[in-house]
């Protein structure tokens, strides 16, 4: 016990002051007054409830013997009907002529004499299966459609008993009907009987209540009710309960109605010779039952709220007198949290909270030191990244391959001699162009137009050399003629295209260049159409393109470009190669509008 006092002390230690003046003001004033109010509330609400539910059950009493005696109606007419011997020869003659028919329907007039004479009823149907009849809206001959119908089978399974169902009549309108199979023992026939109750007074037997009511058959179908939206509908949609509710006989039981708590009032109603039941459900919410009993109760609760009110302006006030430096220190502690160190600390006092406020002080300028060192140290870092970058760009970019110079050096001589100077001259211009272009890039960028220049002569100088076994094709999109690419980044490119994709191929080639400015950025291609690569040797190409260490044997042309535009504009620069073996290589990279600046 001495433990867990010592426990529950040391937790009410920790709070803070502010919280134990509202758990104090719970304890003392909040849950007494709310115990209170609870338990006369629960009690009030039960009286009227249980007052409201001896009422609501006398009221659907009456109104069972109200729809007892109408129901009774259409059974004593169908006792009636089944003893009525000219309805029987009636429907069981073999008539020869319509006119036979006709004379027969004239003198027997009965079922509209049903109709005058009682209120309660809407119109009789009798389905005789006799062809020699005809369809008089009162008298119908049993067609294969109404054979199949469930309320015919139904009334033959009863074997003679009646049945309530709600269902159409001749004009497609849904009614409640007695269907009652009529045997004539003498004919060894049968018939069907419908007869149906006027909807209107069952309305009138249900609008005189202000509880909501519904008639409700075996099949939980809403037949009649004093509540428009609930019509058509089945119980299941309208009262959110247990399933088992549905099939329970009378009683009161719990459910939903539009997502208030209510009870469910149901009672049989019991006719004699009846195979199912009809049942009257009444819907009692607990809000309407208590609707009298809040306004009783709203003056208590103005008593209790102008209380609680009064005692929280008091705890509130004292409260703030007393941890008001408390509120300071926190509202200093959430700005130093939100980053701002600039925020004064400032408490009178030489208590523990004047001593936390300087020991705060203290700490936010340490970490202002240490947060600007980190900074500093940052920033030297990123300028040395950059250096090193700028170093790599200005290496990558002058590494071109001798390679190529000295073997369009020694072609020209070759050409030089065995043809004569017109055609030297020209393929010399083509390398002095290219030599100067070469020896005139710098770490900066140029525009597409000169890179496509550069290229346009290495491939003069490549055909030079090859004759026709090589052509090529260069297409420049007129709207990207200034659109701003690292220099000699292209040229790599072709120059991977000719040697390695045409030079092994004795019929040599074609080396299509293609540049088309999108929405996104600019677009490059190289296309050949040489041997061709296959998948292994691809990896191994993008092995080497990734590498970060410089290798002796890497492929310092595509591996240069390919670096240069990831570390510029991001992977997805980087070049793409497409290749299949016999059937060319297609190499391309992407450089992203704003990645670029237009000279």
């Amino acid at each position: 016990m001495v433990i867990v006092l010592g426990y529950l002390k040391q937790k009410i230690n920790d709070l803070k002051l502010r919280n134990k003046l509202i758990i104090s003001f719970i304890l003392v004033v909040f849950i007494p007054v709310l115990i209170v109010g609870v338990f006369l509330t629960y009690e009030l609400r039960r009286t009227i409830l249980e007052d409201a539910e001896k009422q609501t059950v006398d009221n659907m009493e009456r109104i069972n013997d109200r729809l007892t005696e109408l129901l009774r109606v259409p059974i004593f007419i169908s006792n009636d009907i089944q003893f009525d011997s000219q309805f029987r020869e009636i429907v069981n003659h073999r008539y020869e002529t319509i006119h036979e028919v006709v004379a027969a329907y004239r003198d027997y007039n009965d079922f509209s004499n049903y109709t005058r004479l009682y209120d309660e009823i809407e119109n009789i149907r009798f389905y005789m299966d006799n062809p020699t009849l005809i369809n008089n809206w009162e008298i119908i001959p049993l067609s294969p459609q109404t054979q199949e119908t469930f309320w015919y089978r139904a009334a033959q399974d009863a074997k003679g008993l009646g049945s309530w169902f709600y269902i159409d009549d001749l004009t497609k309108s849904k009614y409640l009907s007695l269907v009652q199979e009529i045997y004539f023992l003498e004919h060894k026939t049968s018939g069907v009987l419908i007869i149906t109750v006027d909807p209107d007074e069952l309305n009138r037997i249900l609008s005189q209540e202000t509880l909501p009511l519904m008639i409700v058959d075996d099949n939980n179908l809403i037949v009649a009710t004093n509540r428009r939206e609930f019509m058509h509908k089945k119980l299941d949609q309208v009262v959110e309960a247990d399933p088992s509710v549905y099939l329970q006989e009378s009683g009161i039981y719990e459910g939903e109605v539009g997502g208030e708590t209510s009870r469910v009032l149901i009672k049989d109603v019991e006719l004699e010779n009846i195979q199912n039941h009809l049942k009257v459900v009444s819907i009692l919410t607990n809000d309407s039952v208590v609707k009298n009993a809040n306004a009783f109760s709203k003056m208590g609760l103005y008593v209790i709220l102008l209380s609680v009110i009064v005692a929280m302006v008091l705890i509130y006030y004292f409260s703030k007198l007393l941890s008001n430096r408390l509120s300071i220190l926190s509202y200093s502690v959430n700005e130093v949290g939100k980053g701002n160190f600039d925020t004064p600390i400032i408490i009178d006092g030489k208590d523990e909270i004047g001593q936390l406020s300087q020991q705060l002080q203290l700490m936010v300028l340490n970490t202002k030191e240490l947060i600007e060192e980190v900074h500093d140290s940052n920033r030297q870092k990123s300028l040395l990244e950059n250096k090193q970058n700028e170093i790599k760009f200005k290496m990558m970019a002058s590494q071109i391959n001798p390679h190529f110079l000295f073997n369009a050096l020694e072609s020209i001589r070759m050409k030089a001699h065995l043809k004569g100077e017109r055609e030297i001259a020209q393929v010399v211009k083509m390398l002095g162009k290219l030599m100067r272009k070469s020896i005139e890039v710098g770490s900066g960028k140029v525009n597409l137009k000169s890179e496509m220049d550069i290229v346009r002569s290495y491939l003069e100088i490549q055909k030079f050399r090859h004759g026709d076994r090589l052509s090529y094709t260069l297409y420049m999109d007129p709207l990207a003629e200034k659109f701003s690419i690292f220099p000699l980044i292209i040229q790599p490119l072709v120059e991977n295209a000719v040697i390695h994709g045409l030079e092994n191929s004795e019929a040599g080639g074609h080396v299509c260049v293609k540049t088309k400015l999108i929405e996104a950025g600019l677009v490059v291609e190289v296309i050949d159409n040489g041997t061709g690569i296959n998948d292994q040797r691809k990896a191994e190409i993008y092995k080497v393109l990734n590498e970060t260490e410089e290798k002796e044997d890497n492929r310092i042309g595509l591996r240069n470009v390919h670096q240069r535009l990831e570390l510029s504009y991001g992977k997805e620069s980087g070049l793409k190669i497409e290749s299949e073996p016999g059937r060319g290589t297609r190499i391309h990279f992407f450089i992203p509008i704003g990645g670029e600046n237009l000279v």
